[in-house]
C-alpha cells in the first residue's frame, strides 16, 4: 500500500461571476454605494470651483479689454499703417535674420563637434595627429625660409650683375 501513489486532492468551487453585465466589479460596486465620495474630494471641489470660477471670469475681463483695446486702436493702425507695416516688416526680418544666424552657428557647432568625434574614433587619438601636423608645419615653415633665402639671394645677385653691366648704382645720380 505504500508502493502505490497517493491520488491528489482537488478542490472544486461552483463558478462565481465576479464581473456584472456593465463590467464593473461588484465588491467595488458595493463599497461605494454604502460610502459615498470621500472627504478629500469634497474638499477639492470646495477649493477648486471658487478659484476656477474665478480665473474663468478674470478670463472674460481680460477678453473684452483686449477688444476694447483693438477697438479703439484700429483707427491709429490705419492712420499710422505707412509707419507701422514696413516697421513691422523691417522688425521681422531682423528677428529671422537673428534666429537663423543662431541656428546657422549651432549647426556649424554641432557639425564640427560631429567630426571632431567622429576622427577621435577613426583614428584613435588626436594628440598624435597634433604631433604629426606641428611636425609638418615646422618643416614647411624651414622649406619656406630656405626657399625665401634663397629667392633673396638671387635676387641680389641679379642686381649685383645688373649693376656692373649697366653701370648704375640706386642712390646715386648718373649726370
Amino acid at each position: 500500500m505504500a508502493d502505490r501513489p497517493q491520488p491528489h486532492q482537488i478542490q472544486v468551487r461552483p463558478a462565481q461571476s465576479r464581473f456584472d453585465q456593465v463590467g464593473d466589479y461588484k465588491g467595488m460596486q458595493v463599497q461605494q454605494q454604502q460610502r459615498g465620495p470621500s472627504t478629500g474630494k469634497i474638499l477639492a471641489v470646495v477649493t477648486l470651483l471658487p478659484v476656477g470660477g474665478t480665473l474663468l471670469g478674470l478670463a472674460g475681463l481680460t477678453l473684452m479689454a483686449t477688444i476694447i483695446g483693438l477697438l479703439c486702436a484700429a483707427p491709429l493702425f490705419l492712420i499710422f499703417s505707412p509707419v507701422l507695416v514696413p516697421a513691422a516688416i523691417a522688425i521681422g526680418l531682423a528677428v529671422t535674420a537673428f534666429i537663423t544666424s543662431g541656428a546657422f552657428g549651432l549647426t556649424g557647432l554641432s557639425s564640427l563637434s560631429w567630426v571632431t568625434n567622429y576622427l577621435r574614433r577613426a583614428t584613435g587619438g588626436v594628440p598624435e595627429q597634433l604631433d604629426s601636423a606641428k611636425r609638418r608645419m615646422a618643416d614647411m615653415g624651414e622649406y619656406f625660409g630656405q626657399k625665401t633665402k634663397e629667392v633673396g639671394q638671387d635676387i641680389q645677385h641679379k642686381a649685383q650683375e645688373t649693376k656692373r653691366t649697366t653701370g648704375y648704382e640706386p642712390g646715386r645720380e648718373n649726370r
